[in-house]
């Protein structure tokens, strides 16, 4: 006699399940171009079964963007009060490293949410840059514990902006050593290293009009508001002029992050030329990624937060200048530190960039030689260098 099949069983974490899927889609393709359809996929259940849990895409994206820093606050509930740093940062690390796969959204996406849903989680990531800055301010009591405390995170939080495959233990360590070094560092006693960057780019054809304009609409707006009539406007052309220079917006990002790529590859090609000691080209390297983070912030930031979300023909180019730019980094702090193997290196440079991105985010990218020299010294001491 031939047993009945049985029934399937719903898992009791079916909702867990499902923000867990959902915090890796968003963080791979970027949150317009997540589908409930796709996510349900990666569940293993149907869409219908996924609109019973969550009433549509936004609602399950604001429940995402709260999961790591509710475990971060969670985390850190959990370490004494007066505990030393590094067991705060361990903490931070921990969580952060177990969210990496889903974590990078609360980096870019979270500006996706609406203004109330933003400023709760504003208000969450406060609350975790305080205690990390209490820590900060009993080890290393001296200014600006609040710069050194989101750098320190931004170092951690680096991890979630990358796949560098290295062990989970290694990779815990390597972190809060990192964290470690840049809450320790004193970035007001650091002065400016001399570096030149080329000349913005000047809008000399209707072409280079349209990357100047559209730009700083992404940066304010965000790429999926921005329309091609806005773009044409801001240009003085009729919508279905734009399509004689660019097939699409997307065209249009990914012209102004590659013409972004080459002014950087300029100016660091420029600036380590004779450069011989390998400390002092990483000092300059250094000096000119934050110069240039400062001086292109719209672009930059836009870079980031959009990317992901390009078609794969348009993101191949980008991330192979990426990857051309970060081999040149590791190259130089090999050579500055001997120590290190390359995933250790790779991992180290990402963590100076999460340096940059949130350093710079609260110095608000007001551009001066203090902010630059200040943010400088804390992707050093990031490096180990």
């Amino acid at each position: 006699m031939t047993a009945e099949p049985a029934a399937a069983v719903r898992p009791r974490n079916r909702r867990q399940l499902i923000v867990d899927a959902a915090g890796r889609v968003f963080s791979e393709r970027g949150y317009h171009a997540a589908s409930m359809e796709e996510i349900a996929a990666r569940v293993g259940i149907t869409a219908a079964a996924l609109y019973r849990h969550f009433p549509n895409k936004y609602a399950l994206f604001a429940e995402c963007a709260d999961v790591m820093v509710d475990g971060l606050l969670a985390a850190l509930d959990e370490v004494p009060d007066g505990a030393p740093l590094a067991d705060v940062l361990a903490a931070a690390t921990r969580v952060t490293v177990a969210h990496r796969a889903s974590g990078g959204l609360y980096r870019w996406e979270s500006r996706y949410l609406d203004r109330a849903d933003r400023q709760v989680l504003r208000g969450k990531f406060a609350r975790v840059v305080e205690r990390v800055a209490d820590a900060v301010r009993r080890e290393h009591p001296r200014p600006g514990e609040h710069l050194r405390a989101v750098a320190a995170l931004g170092a951690i939080g680096s991890i979630t902006m990358h796949h560098t495959s290295i062990a989970q233990r290694r990779l815990e360590d390597e972190l809060q050593s990192c964290a470690l070094r840049v809450a320790a560092a004193d970035p007001e006693a650091s002065t400016a290293h001399a570096v030149e960057l080329p000349a913005q780019p000047v809008a000399r054809t209707r072409r280079s009009e349209i990357l100047a304009a559209a730009v700083p609409l992404f940066e304010r707006d965000g790429f999926a508001a921005v329309t091609n009539g806005r773009i044409a406007e801001a240009v003085g052309l009729v919508p279905s002029a734009l399509y004689r220079y660019f097939p699409g917006k997307a065209d249009i990002l990914a012209a102004a992050c590659l013409q972004a790529a080459a002014l950087l590859t300029q100016a660091v090609d420029h600036n380590l030329r004779g450069v011989t000691d390998p400390r002092d080209a990483l000092a300059a390297l250094t000096a000119t990624y934050v110069a240039y983070s400062f001086e292109y912030n719209a672009l930059t930031t836009v870079a980031n937060a959009e990317i992901v979300g390009l078609p794969d023909n348009l993101r191949r180019p980008l991330v192979a200048a990426q990857r051309d730019h970060i081999a040149v980094w590791e190259q130089h702090l090999r050579a500055a530190r001997p120590d290190l193997d390359s995933r250790q290196a790779r991992v180290l440079v990402h963590a100076g960039f999460g340096v940059v991105v949130e350093s710079g985010r609260r110095l608000r990218w007001e551009d001066s030689p203090a902010h630059r020299a200040a943010v400088s010294a804390l992707v050093l001491s990031a490096l180990g260098a």
